[in-house]
């Protein structure tokens, strides 16, 4: 069981940090230019929390249970992505755009390391 929470969490982790740390680094009109839609709704300031959200939520899917210092951490890690992609998901469905099926793959992701770990 173990084997299988380091490669859901570590796949899970690697797409969070990088999606994180693409809205960290590039301005809003960029990320909206390079098909990131969703931006148009929210202001700049906003769109770099999220990126924040991502980048420390995949480190927290990680760090705390290979330290082994607060394990507890990576699964409330992952119910909090798996709660920020639901609002990813909604905010797809409130501009009339069809769900992103990798939106639906990493909530199901993150609620599986939350099942693994409870497990």
């Amino acid at each position: 069981m173990i084997v299988a929470y380091w490669i859901v969490a570590g796949i899970a982790a690697l797409v969070f940090i990088a999606a994180g740390a693409m809205k960290l680094a590039r301005p809003k009109e960029a990320l909206a230019a390079s098909g990131m839609a969703w931006t148009e709704d929210f202001t700049s300031p906003s769109v770099k929390p999220i990126g924040l959200a991502e980048v420390l939520g995949g480190i927290g899917l990680i760090l705390p249970m290979l330290t082994g210092v607060a394990p507890i951490l990576s699964p409330i890690a992952g119910a909090a992505l798996a709660i920020l992609m639901v609002g990813a998901a909604i905010t797809h469905i409130r501009r009339n755009e069809p769900p992103i099926p990798i939106a639906l793959v990493v909530i199901a992701a993150a609620a599986a390391i939350l099942g693994f770990i409870v497990l």
